[in-house]
Formats: C-alpha cells, sequence, structure tokens
C-alpha cells in the first residue's frame, strides 16, 4: 500500500505574530495561515478581536460567529493575553526570539507606548520582519485621524469617481482600501523574507491604506495629471468616469449586463440598430456618452440577459452578466474554479467561505483550520514555546490570558 506525500506549504516554518485586528491585518496573515505559515494569533484577553463583535443584518452565523471574523482569520490559532501585563510582555519577548514575522495594525503610537514596536522586537531578534498596517502612515496631519476603509475611498478619490452624475457619489461595497492594504503587508512581507533570506537581515515594513488605494488609482491620476482634464461622472450607467460609451451597465428584460470592449459598429449590428452609427466615433462615443448609453440601453432592454450575452460573445463583444452575490456563488465559471468552500467551525456548524484565490503547481494554499475561538490555542501555543503548565494555569488565574471554549 502506497501512501500519498505529505502536502508542502510555501510558508511551511514561517511563524507569524499576528497582533492585527479586523480586516486589513487580519487578511493578510490569513492569506500567510493559506501558504502554511504558522499563525499566531494575538487577541485581547476577553475580548478579542473587534471583528467578533460587528456583522452584517444584524444576525451571526450560528447565533454567535461574526461572518466578517469568519471571513478573514481561517488558519490560525489563537492566544488571548493582557498586553498591558509586563509578563506578558516578557513572554512576547520571549516568542519573539523564534519568530519570524510581527504584523499589528493599532494605530500609530499605540503599539509603541505598549513597548511592542519594531525596536522592541527588534532588540530580542533581530532577523524579526515587523509589518506595520494604519491609516495614513505613522506620521502627518492625518496620523491621528481613524483610518476605516470608506474614509480612505473617499480621501482618495475612488468615491467621487463612482455612481451618476446628477446623483451623490457612492462608495464600493466591499473593503477595497482595507483588501488592497492586506495585499500590500503581503507584498512587503514576502518580500522582506525574501530579502532575509540573501542577507540575513530583518526590517521594518510599513503599509498605510491611504498609499494603497492611491497606488490602486494609478491610472486615473496619470491621466488627470497629465492631460489637463477632470474626471466627471456620467449621468447615466457609464462604467468609469474617463471612459466612452458604450462601455458600463445596462439593463435587460430581467437583469443587468456589463459591457466593456468592442468596435461601437458589432455592437449596434448585433442590438440590429443601425441609426447608432451616427455616434460612431471615439470623440462623440465620449462628449455624448449619456446619449448613447440611453440609446443602446433602450435596445438592450429587448432583450434577456441570456440571449444578449450569447450574441454579444458570438462576435467578441467584451461583456458578462451582472450577478448578484447569491447568483454569483452559482455561476458556473465560479462552480468550475471550486471557488466556494467550507469548513467546520465549533459554533458556527458548516461555514461557507471563499477559497483561496490562487494556484500553485507544488505548494497549494488549503484550508487546514477554521476561523478560532477567543484565546482557543492559548495553552498548545505556551507549551511549544516551553511554557510549564503550572506558569500557564498562573497566567489564567491572573487574568492575564483568557481561553474561551
Amino acid at each position: 500500500m502506497t501512501s500519498e506525500p505529505p502536502v508542502q506549504r510555501a510558508l511551511e516554518g514561517v511563524t507569524v505574530l499576528d497582533f492585527s485586528h479586523l480586516l486589513q491585518g487580519p487578511f493578510a496573515t490569513q492569506l500567510l495561515g493559506d501558504m502554511g505559515a504558522n499563525i499566531i494569533k494575538i487577541e485581547r484577553a476577553g475580548s478579542g478581536d473587534m471583528f467578533r463583535s460587528m456583522t452584517f443584518f444584524a444576525k451571526w452565523v450560528g447565533g454567535s460567529e461574526s461572518p466578517n471574523f469568519l471571513a478573514w482569520n481561517r488558519n490560525k490559532r489563537s492566544i488571548a493575553l493582557n498586553l498591558k501585563s509586563k509578563k506578558v510582555h516578557d513572554l512576547i519577548m520571549e516568542m519573539a526570539k523564534t519568530a519570524d514575522v510581527v504584523v499589528q495594525n493599532f494605530r500609530p503610537g499605540v503599539f509603541d507606548r505598549l513597548g511592542y514596536g519594531y525596536e522592541d522586537f527588534k532588540a530580542v531578534n533581530p532577523r524579526i520582519i515587523y509589518c506595520s498596517g494604519s491609516g495614513y502612515g505613522e506620521e502627518g496631519p492625518y496620523v491621528d485621524r481613524p483610518g476605516q476603509d470608506m474614509l480612505i475611498q473617499g480621501l482618495a478619490g475612488l468615491i467621487d469617481n463612482t455612481g451618476r452624475g446628477d446623483q451623490a457619489p457612492v462608495p464600493a461595497g466591499a473593503g477595497l482600501a482595507d483588501q488592497i492594504g492586506a495585499m500590500n503587508m503581503v507584498y512587503g512581507i514576502l518580500g522582506a523574507l525574501y530579502w532575509r533570506e540573501k542577507t540575513g537581515k530583518g526590517q521594518k515594513i510599513e503599509v498605510n491604506l491611504l498609499a494603497g488605494m492611491l497606488a490602486h488609482l494609478a491610472q486615473e491620476y496619470v491621466a488627470v495629471l497629465n492631460l489637463g482634464q477632470d474626471l466627471k461622472r456620467p449621468n447615466s450607467g457609464i462604467g468609469h468616469p474617463g471612459m466612452q460609451a458604450p462601455f458600463g451597465i445596462y439593463e435587460t428584460k430581467d437583469g443587468y449586463v456589463s459591457i466593456a470592449m468592442s468596435p461601437f459598429k458589432t455592437l449596434y449590428e448585433v442590438l440590429e440598430a443601425p441609426e447608432l452609427a451616427v455616434y460612431d466615433d471615439l470623440a462623440t462615443l465620449y462628449d455624448k456618452r449619456d446619449e448613447v448609453w440611453e440609446k443602446v440601453n433602450a435596445e438592450t432592454r429587448k432583450y434577456g440577459s441570456a440571449e444578449l450575452l450569447e450574441r454579444m460573445l458570438a462576435v467578441d463583444i467584451w461583456c458578462a452578466q451582472v450577478n448578484d452575490i447569491r447568483t454569483a456563488a452559482e455561476d458556473p465559471q465560479v462552480r468550475h474554479m471550486n471557488m466556494l468552500t467550507t469548513y467546520e467551525h465549533p459554533r458556527g456548524g458548516t461555514v461557507r467561505v471563499v477559497a483561496p484565490a490562487i494556484r500553485m503547481s507544488e505548494t497549494q494554499p488549503v484550508i487546514e483550520r477554521p476561523a478560532p475561538l477567543i484565546g482557543e490555542h492559548g495553552r498548545e501555543i505556551l507549551a511549544e514555546f516551553g511554557m510549564a503548565p503550572d506558569d500557564i494555569d498562573s497566567l489564567v488565574a491572573d487574568g492575564d490570558m483568557t481561553i474561551e471554549t
């Protein structure tokens, strides 16, 4: 009988002390955990990560668990500690001696005042990689402001680019600034790990939401700052303030479709609307884009979504159905990619989640652990770092560590 070879993980052997909360930091460490890193989530004793107390729809998975927390905290073990305790500080610095990465996204200055700044960790482990996430960076006029996702979208210019020009601007329907910040954390951490392999040196990484959002609006900034023209939201369903028709969202008999790139002639021929030929030059399609959108939308409404998509795809018009979340989860391509999966949670039961988004031929990311309970793994984590059972019991008795079961 042959046994399957052990599954390999790209970041196996990398230990991360994860002090982060809410979305930016936890998503970053979840991505590292999917690749096999040993993520030790260090939460506040008692209450844990702030996301545990926040939810959508005023409902809880399994009656008690936050979908927000469950989404960003798989493949981690939790230990819940009182970070203000001298005993806990000494314990964490002992753990840091053999750790590889520290991740935190407290407001600037908070962690340093508690004795957990980069220099504190570097003093016990010069090879440590310390990744700090914030809203606006660690200095400057906004350093003390709350760095929340929607606020960043507005400051960077994304919200003003979104929605119809005759209505209020609209924030994106997802935490894009936080999620981009998470990707930048991972980008920085992986680069630092590679550089450490070559030099033996650790370093500090600073990631902030505003800088990340600006970087992802690069083409909009280059266009406005170099072409001498401001972006202006259209009054129709055109999909971008800098684009000409037909780029946008259109109604059908039973829903909506998005239409991106194609020769305009190809589109009006598919729609059997030759009268639209009068608009067929680039300047007109921009200058009269709202008018063109209205004309095209009147034609798309004559078709069901499936029929219209079939007609457009047959002549290579770039188009797609506009799904809601539930429909997207059942989309044939999403199902083919196995992008929705489940894990078993001790309180939430069978939880449906989004699977890792990348495919690797040798070290495929996987989901091996559900999101943890508060401090669930405290005893086993401390035992791995050599702490005696009696000393662990003392931490619990003193209130410096809590364990939820």
